[in-house]
């Protein structure tokens, strides 16, 4: 329901996922995507990649790249960026430009922590960090399940 509501919120946005992979997520994106929004999804698996795209195949707002998250760059900037794959661990400055001003960024996998700065594996999680402090967005973590948690955050208009 989250990355419905998120997709909803946005309804004439482009839409990006990276990380299609069986096409759940993408297709709770594709539940809240608005008449005129565009939602891109990429996989690097050619074999998940096409079965996604057979799922969509009747929806032109929907394209399933195959290849590197970074296939995504030319369709940037995004009104909603679920990086459920490649650039959130690899690139996190890149995933953050790539979100247009007002832009949401959905992150999950995330082990909750009740301690500041977070941790994980009693160290600090400095991927968690960095997005939940990032100067360009106002994020916060969500507990998804009991032993999951997703960060969401909202690129700010302009600079502070």
């Amino acid at each position: 329901m989250l990355l419905r509501t998120v997709a909803a919120a946005k309804p004439g946005g482009v839409v990006a996922e990276s990380g299609t992979g069986s096409g759940v997520g993408t297709a709770w994106l594709h539940s809240g995507l608005g008449v005129g929004a565009r939602l891109v999804t990429v996989e690097r698996d050619q074999e998940l990649a096409r079965r996604a795209a057979g799922v969509f195949a009747g929806d032109s707002r929907v394209s399933v790249l195959t290849g590197d998250w970074r296939l995504l760059e030319p369709h940037a900037p995004f009104d909603v960026f679920f990086c459920d794959g490649g650039g959130k661990r690899d690139d996190p400055g890149r995933v953050v430009e790539l979100l247009a001003p007002g832009g949401i960024l959905v992150l999950d996998d995330f082990t909750p922590s009740a301690e500041w700065p977070p941790r994980f594996d009693g160290e600090v999680d400095d991927l968690r960090l960095f997005y939940l402090t990032h100067p360009d967005l106002d994020a916060t973590e969500v507990l998804t399940t009991p032993a999951s948690s997703a960060i969401v955050a909202a690129r700010r208009q302009a600079p502070r």
